[in-house]
């Protein structure tokens, strides 16, 4: 049986491109509170106004000035700004010379759960961004992962149907939420164990 031909591969970005590393960024949100980082981050993803914030709902002042409020913070907008970006390892995890052999033959694109400030902050940073020309991130487009929609935005940007795209990322409810759109998925264990589930599908980019 031949492998199918694929069009396009698409990527997460947190824990697939690049690692997280929450407790860096959470450093001094908590103001006076003795919480720890794990606290304070998933006291955050729970918050109902976490939707809007990687929607695109609220603007980044508008964030800070909610968090400081919720968390008894006294930091500033430009170190509020700071801290949050600090959540983003700076040494990225995919090599840049396999990402730009994949695009030379592969329509490239990230698909992330993300907000404004780390949209910013990561495509001034990381030099990898250059070889995904296609970027769709929840806060622009208005939608999460697992929501359907965005990934139904990234096919039509990517000008491919969902047989023809491969998606990669390291929650494997958002990789199932892909194959049930009809596109192949990986769940990202490690960069050997991805290089080697897109050569099985019949990757050509080795």
């Amino acid at each position: 049986m031949s492998l199918p031909k694929f069009r396009a591969v698409i990527f997460d970005i947190g824990g697939v491109l690049i690692r997280m590393n929450i407790s860096h960024a959470i450093d001094g949100l908590a103001g006076d509170q003795s919480l720890s980082p794990e606290e304070i981050w998933s006291t955050l993803v729970k918050d109902p106004r976490w939707p809007d914030w990687q929607e695109g709902r609220i603007t980044p002042r508008d964030w800070h000035q909610y968090l400081v409020k919720r968390l008894g913070s006294k930091l500033s907008f430009e170190q509020f700004v700071e801290a949050w970006n600090h959540a983003l390892d700076p040494q990225p995890i995919q090599d840049q010379g396999f990402l730009e052999k994949l695009s030379k033959k592969y329509r490239l694109a990230v698909l992330s759960n993300t907000d404004p400030l780390h949209v910013a902050y990561m495509e001034r940073t990381y030099d990898l961004f250059g070889c995904f020309p296609t970027r769709i991130y929840s806060c622009s487009v208005g939608a999460r992962k697992p929501n359907p929609l965005i990934y139904e935005e990234a096919l039509r940007a990517c000008k491919a149907r969902a047989e023809a795209a491969i998606y990669v990322d390291d929650i494997a409810e958002y990789a199932q939420a892909a194959e049930r759109l009809g596109m192949k998925s990986i769940a990202f264990q490690s960069t050997e164990q991805l290089q080697s589930d897109l050569q099985r599908l019949g990757v050509d980019a080795f």
